[in-house]
């Protein structure tokens, strides 16, 4: 969205503001190809997706070439830019979508698929693929779901498998070539075709039996009839992220994201993962410090998270993390690990997290009977399980969290049950050390059997088959120390059916989609019944695409290759059946995956020490340095400074809680260090002006900052900090102050309207002035209760022909006023053209309370 008066309408204005800090500001005439990368979610779900940053600076990093982004809107926002007759637009500069060259849409996950076609409605670009000449952009996907993106393929000119770090430069290159060139779409497919990893589906055609399953994939190029995923050889030759972008608004994990190592073969045979990113690629521990010294004073973050499918088996953690933690704990930077494996997650790891927070862990036994752990290779005990929980309690966690699956092959009713068992067990282990109220909260899912696993032709469970046994669970888990969530059956069913799909979804899609479905991965969006619906009119059966299937039939992603022997997977598919385990080739040698060429593809794994083990488990816990948290509050020095500031532009429609983040991370950027609260979530001392109305201009704001040293140059100080701040936001003055904060001030307002201001307007005005009172009514949490606005507001004139001055008192701690509410109330306007007038604060004073 370009047109600023449109915030004000949206639930969410800070997903669509652009303008964060570290984005890219390049000349759009200057680029030879122009590329908006686009997820096809919620700005809060996009934003914190690591591959499409890596992207658009790598593209951005590139002198010819020009990468923005795009994110799926709300259903507000889509409503109102139909009803406007927008475009969809980047949020770098405002470009609409259709005017770039390239698309690029990430396949995160499968419940996000109807989301494509409203970012290509709103784009105004058809559908299909084959209904898209060469004045329209190339369409390409990519990401988790390209392994098999059959279900989507008709949407796409080109889909690209596998790592895209260095393909997308290929791709993007190829299409500013094919342009110069002049190819037609024809040709500039087949040049495309060219580049390892990429796949085009109108190359391919599936065919069909009676009964819909298919017969065969005919391949029309003269490549070969399989399309190899694209693999990155060294992750390590790569700098990711070392200015990562910094959201205005929430997201969903709003830290700084280091990925340590890339791929798995610990060999779970449900993990779709463990064969599309094999091999293990990992980073050394010097690129891994750097990294994340580089990323944190880039962004400001406070909290950074160690990424890979099993951060606890990057082989030299016991070496990086007590570094990491002597680096940022006296920062109050906090190190997470989302995604730790039991056995790894040993008490010295344990007790260097914990020196800045206690960030939350996951478990994953999957399974809760040995056997069943057998069957999926997991490759743990019931006692691994037992000891993380006893360690991690007794170091002072209260929370943990068990994530399980329902539905894995050969599943019976006893392992159901021991999942209940497990939990109970844990429960006890839990309570035996340490003190405090404790929780386990169980999360269970159902099993979807993904493409190019071992455990591909296995069936999923039907949606009255996965309520039964949650139901189940939910009723003999324990009632006290443990909560039981659940994944949405009805989700995992399509995800089941997009995850195992052919191209004959499309036309699903587009009858869902057409029917009103909208971001089905959201809950309270999901509307199942118009699935089944538009499957009915569409004379699909659905269950059909959960079936089990034929270790000989071919399968909708057969053409696409991961690397991974078909044979292979067969073997490990009989191995489950047997309960035979296959250990980690990492450590004890190839287990002939066929993958890997040893030339260019191999795994790259720099400690020879498998983690866990007990040569690992007795590292030192390091503490070279003093933490802060331990020096006496009145021992520290304390200097305040008032912060003067304006903000305008789009940044103004943030809210008071985004500004705080926001100016959280700028002062960290500009190595400012403040003084912090005490105690498990320590943040920085500073003292905030009242909250600002969402949408006014101000060039009178201020915080106060209480620092452990005077600044050497204020003035300075206030170039810097500005420097460090998205655009939109100035630094006006650095002043040293009492510290103290106004118990009521009195602000300044003009009020321009989006028309002149008519004469029984300024007649009202003056009415209102001279009145003692003017009752309004305002509800909140339910209830409706009276306020006087009068003795608020100390002027109101008029300033120009379409300009009001207004004067309004706050006080601490007492209902107030907005400028956009007087005027809805003083002057019955219409609310939504109260909150189009712009508001600019001009000054404030302190008054007395």
């Amino acid at each position: 969205m370009t047109n600023p008066t449109l915030f004000s309408q949206v639930q969410k204005p800070g997903r669509y503001l652009g303008s964060e800090y570290n984005t890219a500001r390049k000349e759009w005439q200057h680029a030879d190809v122009r590329c908006a990368l686009v997820f096809p979610d919620l700005y809060e779900v996009g934003m914190s997706h690591q591959g499409l940053q890596i992207l658009y600076h790598i593209v951005n990093g590139q002198d010819n070439m020009l990468a923005e982004r795009c994110y799926c809107p709300d259903r507000d926002v889509e409503i109102l830019l139909r009803q406007q007759n927008m475009p969809l637009t980047s949020l770098e500069s405002g470009k609409p979508l259709a005017e770039f060259d390239l698309l690029g849409i990430t396949l995160p996950y499968e419940l996000c698929y109807t989301n494509i076609l409203t970012v290509l409605d709103l784009a105004g670009l058809p559908f299909l693929a084959k209904d898209r000449d060469n004045s329209y952009p190339i369409l390409l996907g990519g990401g988790s779901c390209a392994m098999n993106p059959e279900p989507v393929a008709d949407f796409f000119d080109a889909v690209l498998l596998g790592d895209g770090e260095e393909a997308i430069v290929e791709i993007a290159q190829a299409i500013a070539d094919g342009r110069r060139d002049h190819l037609d779409k024809v040709e500039l497919l087949k040049r495309l075709a060219t580049i390892d990893g990429v796949y085009i589906p109108a190359h391919f055609t599936p065919e069909y039996d009676e009964s819909g399953s298919i017969t065969g994939i005919t391949c029309h190029n003269d490549r070969s009839d399989q399309v190899q995923r694209r693999v990155l050889a060294d992750l390590g030759a790569t700098d990711h992220l070392l200015n990562p972008i910094v959201p205005n608004a929430k997201i969903v994990h709003d830290r700084l994201g280091v990925e340590i190592a890339r791929g798995c073969t610990r060999g779970c045979r449900f993990c779709q993962a463990g064969i599309t990113y094999r091999p293990v690629r990992e980073r050394t521990p010097k690129q891994v410090f750097d990294l994340a010294t580089k990323g944190i004073a880039n962004s400001g973050f406070e909290e950074m998270a160690l990424l890979s499918l099993s951060t606890g088996d990057y082989s030299c953690l016991g070496d990086v993390l007590p570094k990491l933690m002597d680096q940022f704990a006296d920062e109050y930077v906090s190190v997470a690990m989302p995604s730790m494996r039991v056995g790894t997650l040993t008490p010295q790891i344990m007790d260097q997290i914990k020196r800045v927070r206690k960030t939350g862990f996951t478990l994953a036994p999957e399974a809760g009977s040995e056997r069943l752990r057998r069957v999926i290779n997991k490759g743990i005990t019931e006692e691994d399980l037992l000891e993380s929980c006893r360690t991690a309690f007794a170091l002072g966690w209260k929370v943990m969290k068990f994530y399980f699956m329902i539905g894995l092959p050969t599943e019976t009713d006893e392992d159901i049950d021991e999942i209940i068992e497990l939990v109970k067990k844990s429960g006890y282990a839990m309570n035996s050390v340490g003190k405090g109220k404790k929780q386990i909260n169980v999360s269970v899912g159902t099993f979807v059997p993904k493409p190019h696993t071992p455990f591909q032709w296995s069936r999923q469970l039907t949606i009255e088959e996965s309520r039964k046994r949650f139901s189940h669970l939910r009723q003999n888990l324990p009632k006290k120390g443990c909560n039981m969530k659940w994944h949405s059956p009805e989700q995992s069913f399509l995800e089941g059916v997009f995850s195992r799909g052919d191209r004959r979804l499309a036309q699903l899609l587009i009858r869902a989609w057409e029917k009103g479905a909208r971001l089905d991965g959201w809950h309270e969006h999901l509307d199942f019944t118009l699935w089944l619906t538009a499957a009915k009119e569409c004379e699909l059966v659905l269950d059909t695409f959960l079936r089990e299937r034929a270790q000989d039939e071919i399968l909708p992603w057969q053409h696409l290759s991961t690397g991974v022997d078909h044979d292979f997977l067969h073997s490990e598919w009989q191995k489950a059946v047997s309960e035979i385990y296959t250990p980690d080739c990492r450590y004890h040698g190839c287990q002939q995956c066929g993958l890997c060429d040893f030339d260019i593809v191999q795994p790259i794994v720099h400690g020879s020490l498998e983690p866990g083990k007990d040569s690992q488990d007795t590292l030192p816990s390091s503490h070279s340095r003093l933490d802060k948290r331990s020096i006496p509050a009145h021992d520290e020095n304390h200097f305040k400074y008032l912060v003067s500031y304006s903000r305008t532009g789009n940044i103004c429609y943030l809210g008071h809680l985004e500004f705080l983040q926001l100016i959280f991370r700028a002062l960290r950027r500009a190595n400012i260090t403040t003084n912090f609260s005490k105690g498990f979530h320590p943040t920085p001392k500073v003292s905030f002006a009242p909250a600002l109305p969402v949408g006014t201009i101000s060039n009178s704001e201020f915080f106060i900052m209480d620092l452990p040293e005077l600044l050497p140059d204020p003035k300075a100080t206030a170039t810097l900090l500005s420097s460090k701040l998205p655009p939109g936001l100035e630094v006006n003055s650095i002043e040293l102050h009492s510290g103290n904060l106004p118990a009521a001030t009195e602000s300044c307002y003009t009020l321009q309207l989006t028309r002149p201001i008519r004469d029984d307007e300024v007649e009202m005005a003056t009415r209102f002035m001279e009145a003692d009172e003017c009752i309004i009514s305002r509800t909140r949490k339910g209830k409706e209760r009276q306020i006087n606005i009068r003795p608020l507001i100390t002027e109101l004139a008029k300033n120009s022909d379409d300009t009001f001055v207004m004067r309004i008192i706050s006080r601490n701690a007492e209902p107030g006023i907005k400028p956009s509410d007087a005027l809805h109330h003083i002057f019955d306007m219409d609310e939504m053209e109260a909150l189009a007038a712009t508001v600019t604060k001009i000054s404030w004073k302190a008054i007395e309370a």
